[in-house]
C-alpha cells in the first residue's frame, strides 16, 4: 500500500495493501479502495465508495457517494479473467454510477476518456470503449462492448444495446432505446431510436463552421432513402468532402456488429 503524505483519508476508509493512492487524494468516510487500485493526483471519493479490481483513475476525477467501479461484469462468459478498467483525468462520476472492467473476450479493458460527467445511476457495462467530454444523464445504461466517441450526449433514462457504435458529437435524447450505430454528428430520438436529424446545437456549440454544417445537412439528405452503406461508399468514391463529412463516411463504411439508424 502506497498512500502519498499529502493524501486524506478519513480514518473510518479501507486501504487495502497494495493500493496506491497518489497526491493530493481526498477519500473520505467509509470508502472500500481495493489492493490493485491506482489514483492519480487530486482524486477525490466523497463517501461509502467501493473501488475495487484492477482500476486506474486519472489525476483530478470526482466519485460521489455510493458508486462502486471496478466491480466484475455482470456477465456469464466472465470466469474471473485478469481484465481492467481505466479511467481518465477529471471526470465526474456521480451517485450510485456502476462502471465494470473488461472480459477477455471483448479486449480486457472498459476505458474512459477524460472531462467526462456521469450523471445518478449510470452503467458502463464490460469493455466499452468511451472517449473524452462524454455526458451521460441520469439513468443511462450502457451494455457491453459499446463505442461512444468524444463529445456525445446520451439523454436520461436511455438504453444501448451492447456492441452499438455512437458516432462523434452525436446526441441521444431521454428515453430512447438505441439498437443500431449512430452516425456522427446525429440526433437520436424515441422509445426505439430513429435519426431525425444533426446534432446541430451541439455543432453551433463548437463553432462548426456554416459550411461545414451545410455539407453535414446535404449529406444527411443524400443518405436518405437509400442504403446507407452503398450511399456512403459512392460518397467517397466522389471524393472532395470536408473533414466532417468524410469522418462520417469513414464511420459508416467502419467494422460494425450493428445495423445502423438511417435517416429517415
Amino acid at each position: 500500500m502506497t498512500i502519498h503524505p499529502s493524501a486524506e483519508v478519513h480514518p473510518s476508509a479501507v486501504i487495502e495493501p497494495g493500493a496506491q493512492v497518489g497526491p493530493g487524494c481526498r477519500i473520505g468516510p467509509f470508502c472500500v479502495i481495493g489492493p490493485e487500485v491506482v489514483l492519480g493526483a487530486g482524486v477525490e471519493v466523497k463517501s461509502h465508495v467501493v473501488i475495487t479490481g484492477w482500476t486506474e483513475i486519472g489525476d483530478q476525477t470526482t466519485i460521489f457517494p455510493f458508486a462502486v467501479l471496478g466491480e466484475v461484469p455482470q456477465d456469464l462468459k466472465f470466469k474471473g479473467e485478469k481484465t481492467r478498467l481505466v479511467i481518465g483525468a477529471r471526470n465526474r462520476i456521480r451517485e450510485h454510477v456502476t462502471m465494470n472492467p473488461g472480459t477477455e473476450g471483448g479486449g480486457g479493458v472498459t476505458r474512459i476518456g477524460d472531462d467526462g460527467l456521469f450523471m445518478a445511476g449510470c452503467h458502463v457495462a464490460h469493455d466499452c470503449q468511451i472517449g473524452d467530454r462524454v455526458i451521460l444523464v441520469n439513468n443511462v445504461g450502457l451494455a457491453g462492448h459499446c463505442i461512444i466517441e468524444e463529445d456525445v450526449i446520451v439523454g436520461g433514462l436511455c438504453g444501448v444495446h451492447q456492441f452499438v457504435r455512437i458516432g462523434r458529437g452525436a446526441m441521444i435524447g431521454a428515453l430512447t432505446m438505441v439498437t443500431a450505430d449512430v452516425m456522427p454528428f446525429g440526433l437520436v430520438q424515441g422509445p426505439r431510436g430513429t435519426l431525425d436529424g444533426l446534432n446541430l446545437v451541439g455543432l453551433k456549440r463548437r463553432g462548426v463552421a456554416k459550411a461545414d454544417i451545410a455539407e453535414l445537412r446535404e449529406l444527411f439528405s443524400d443518405l436518405a432513402g437509400g442504403s446507407l452503406r452503398d450511399t456512403a461508399r459512392r460518397k467517397l468514391e466522389e471524393g472532395g468532402h470536408g473533414p466532417l463529412v468524410s469522418e462520417v463516411l469513414g464511420f459508416i463504411l467502419g467494422p460494425s456488429d450493428r445495423s445502423f439508424l438511417a435517416p429517415r
